[in-house]
């Protein structure tokens, strides 16, 4: 579990980083790329943590939901939203879709991660 989170926290960093630049073309890639590095280890942590409390869930929707009931996590409807953008970001072509994405991550969706990040400590 220890090392989940500690890999968490460095991608939330690395997030953290690609936000605080100029969302040029190659910077907004990144930070989509960090993103989905993000995404994939929050809804893990959260696998991992609610196996150990004894609930099982196998997809993000469900381990989202399941942190929602438990009272992990807050706001159970954006971080369902974020799912969609999530699966969007790996086919995305569309610059003004990664502009609008990366604006949700930079708006929304790192505060998500950061909520948790301090929960999970």
């Amino acid at each position: 579990m220890k090392e989940k989170y500690e890999n968490f926290c460095k991608a939330l960093d690395r997030l953290k980083e690609a936000l605080t630049v100029e969302p040029t073309g190659l910077n907004l890639d990144a930070a989509i790329q960090r993103f989905e590095f993000t995404y994939e280890l929050s809804w893990n942590l959260l696998k991992k943590h609610l196996y150990q409390e004894g609930i099982e869930c196998h997809t993000p929707r469900e381990c989202f939901s399941r942190a929602f009931q438990n009272g992990i996590i807050e706001d159970e409807e954006l971080w369902l939203k974020m799912i969609g953008d999530r699966n969007l970001s790996s086919h995305l072509y569309d610059e003004e879709e990664a502009k609008r994405i990366y604006q949700q991550i930079k708006t929304k969706y790192f505060a998500l991660f950061e909520k948790l990040k301090k929960k999970m400590v």
